[in-house]
């Protein structure tokens, strides 16, 4: 590697973070890393440019190793089930190699995952080819049915982790890992998964001889100046295949084996949806919540630790360090959020860092709910870029793609105006933060909220903006961000006029009584959650949706959670029916349901019936001031999609343009989205 990272510093640092780490010959600058993590963006398999530009912004803003390729796999026999890159062909040698030379101009490491997935493929994947495990099992998660791995089957896939591992190394990566927890080698070693009678069975050593030959094959092949570690669980929790104390004994066995340079942990199950929900923690969940558990195991063994789950801020990972807890601290979701997290903090520009609230919209959409650049570094750069000259900018709306359309233009040197009707910034999303287990969600508004007072732009609040109010600013730009108000769904249901909005129930806070029939069309995480929040206050809550299940459109990495809490809340569920009329009734409501599928109608009481159905865009002023704009509203489609020009460089008059769901209902990552395009090209 070269030492032309312009991030490091000359100057001597005290901080933890910042002290380098040296394992096996190889000295990492710093300690955090991110983990190996399927994002979404290979192609065809491969780690192409995408996938590469993706990773090297976290090397630009100055990390020590960068992990990657999420469950990388080795055999044709592991086929990807969640969009992880296949590295069992000669063909990934020079994408690699372009990866490792790309990395390394940063004087940043990296290091590849490998892993054959056994019982945690399907037969379906990439080469419809039967998958195998140590013996007969249906993993719940991905719900195929594995036969027992035959011995050819074992001397083959150890010969394929040796190869991949040769093609790493024959392409500049500095180590590889492989995947332990649930995957194959890790199936070996549970006694759930493992039923043998043969010398790949039974006892602790047996069921490590597996790992252990890979291992050994791994070593052969790639020499002892190459790294190979091992991500392996510490323990399980909850219905436990394996006790803590033997993954004790099997991190010892593999220490004294002297083929690993370092553990990689973890803690809990991934094999089940609600074990992958604590495995990989969202905002539901605390700080750092397995990190007391790899603290304890690593008081039992001697090589380097590293360890990520849900480490997002700066003062957690630093603790973690300070504290001899762990020797390297994964930030991966908070470098999804912000990939110049390491620059920041050498530059002691901490406050400036973009928080990860755990929306968990990375696992789920391949980019950061509030991070538009995340999956699209060729068209949308993480850093802005200074404009021409100087324009008048006026914003209608604080919410989040108002507050990041002020931001962005505020970067780029103009002059920002921004109108909110309410006393406060952030739209919707100070009515989601109140929702079950959603606070964290006001990060995104609090993150730019501090960005606008850093580049000196202010917010005129308690202002409902008229066109003579944007006339009176001057402006060049207009951007409207006015979002929406509630659908009430008067023209699709009679009797609607008499059912209250989700946002009038949020906005009111305090007890609640009585049975609510909620009825939720969008089946996002808004209305899971809001019909848990319903329940906790008091209500008795039937949740009506039309589709197959609650919560239909939310991430499956969050939703086991948050139904653990709908379905302790007391909260109950119709699904595949639809509200088709209300009506009083006795002084109460007497709702009328439609099963989607026969028709069949029945009819429900309820002392208040809510309903959520997206918002209808608030687009009086838009439409007011289209006239008399150059553009009438018009703006390059194409453009956007690629990320060119969407602004025109001159105008007249006024330009005028409008985002979020001041256009149509959507979510907070297409307001921000729509927001970097247009304001980007401004």
């Amino acid at each position: 590697m070269t030492s032309s990272d312009p991030t490091r510093s000359s100057a001597p640092t005290r901080d933890p973070l910042l002290q380098p780490l040296t394992i096996r010959g190889l000295t990492l600058k710093n300690r955090v890393f991110t983990t190996a993590h399927a994002i979404q963006h290979a192609r065809d398999g491969l780690p192409q440019e995408r996938y590469q530009l993706y990773n090297e912004e976290k090397a630009k803003g100055g990390i020590g190793l960068i992990m990657f390729g999420g469950s990388s796999n080795v055999s044709p026999d592991s086929g990807s089930v969640f969009g992880a890159l296949s590295l069992d062909r000669d063909e990934a040698i020079p994408h690699l190699r372009a990866f490792a030379d790309r990395i390394h101009r940063h004087d940043t490491a990296i290091m590849v995952q490998l892993t054959h997935l056994g019982g945690r493929s399907h037969w379906r994947a990439d080469n419809w080819l039967p998958i195998v495990a140590p013996s007969r099992f249906r993993e719940p998660a991905h719900r195929a049915f594995a036969k027992e791995i035959e011995l050819h089957d074992i001397d083959r896939i150890v010969r394929d982790f040796g190869d991949t591992a040769w093609r790493c190394r024959e392409a500049g990566m500095d180590g590889v890992e492989i995947h332990v927890h649930h995957h194959l080698v890790g199936q070996f070693w549970s006694p759930l998964m493992n039923h043998r009678t043969d010398d790949y069975g039974g006892s602790i050593e047996n069921r490590a001889r597996f790992g252990l030959r890979v291992l050994e094959e791994m070593r052969r092949r790639c020499g002892d100046d190459f790294l190979i570690s091992i991500r392996m669980a510490v323990g399980e929790g909850e219905d436990a295949g394996m006790s803590d104390a033997d993954y004790l004994e099997m991190g010892r066995i593999h220490e004294r084996s002297g083929l690993v340079d370092f553990f990689n942990l973890t803690y809990g199950r991934i094999d089940t949806p609600v074990g992958l929900s604590s495995y990989m923690p969202g905002m539901a969940l605390g700080l750092a919540p397995q990190l007391q558990f790899i603290a304890a195991f690593r008081q039992h063994v001697g090589l380097p630790v590293f360890h990520a789950a849900r480490i997002n801020d700066l003062a957690t990972a630093r603790y973690a360090i300070a504290e001899g807890l762990i020797d390297m601290v994964g930030m991966t979701r908070a470098h999804i959020a912000d990939p110049h997290i390491v620059r920041k903090l050498r530059e002691g520009r901490e406050a400036e860092i973009r928080p990860c609230v755990g929306a968990t919209y990375c696992s789920w959409h391949g980019s950061c709910i509030h991070n538009a650049s995340i999956g699209r570094e060729k068209t949308l750069p993480h850093l802005i870029d200074k404009a021409d000259r100087a324009r008048r900018v006026t914003i209608v709306g604080a919410g989040p793609g108002g507050l990041e359309a002020a931001r962005v233009c505020a970067e780029r040197g103009h002059q920002v105006t921004v109108f909110e009707a309410a006393p406060k910034a952030g739209g919707q999303v100070l009515l989601a933060a109140e929702l079950y287990k959603r606070r964290d969600l006001i990060g995104i508004v609090d993150w730019r909220l501090s960005e606008l007072e850093r580049l000196g732009v202010t917010i005129t609040y308690d202002c409902y903006a008229d066109a003579e109010t944007v006339a009176a600013s001057a402006p060049e730009i207009v951007i409207i961000a006015t979002g929406g108000l509630p659908d009430p769904m008067e023209r699709e249901i009679p009797g609607a006029d008499l059912a209250d909005s989700l946002w009038e129930v949020i906005g009111q806070p305090g007890e609640m009584q009585g049975e609510v029939l909620f009825f939720d069309v969008t089946g996002t995480v808004t209305g899971l959650n809001a019909a848990t929040t319903m329940a906790e206050r008091g209500a008795r809550v039937t949740c009506v949706t039309p589709d197959s299940m609650v919560g239909m459109e939310t991430s499956g990495i969050e939703r086991p959670l948050m139904m653990k809490g709908f379905y302790a809340a007391g909260a109950t569920h119709l699904t595949d029916a639809k509200l088709v009329g209300i009506e009083r009734r006795d002084n109460r409501l007497l709702a009328t349901l439609e099963n989607v599928f026969t028709g069949a109608r029945s009819q429900r009481p309820a002392d208040r019936v809510v309903i959520e159905n997206g918002t209808l865009p608030m687009d009086e002023l838009y439409r007011e001031l289209a006239e008399g704009s150059d553009n009438k509203g018009a703006f390059d489609l194409y453009a956007m999609a690629e990320g060119g020009a969407v602004a025109a460089p001159k105008t007249e008059t006024y330009q005028l343009y409008r985002i979020g769901d001041a256009v149509s209902s959507r979510d907070i990552h297409a307001a921000i989205l729509e927001a970097t395009r247009l304001c980007r090209t401004i």
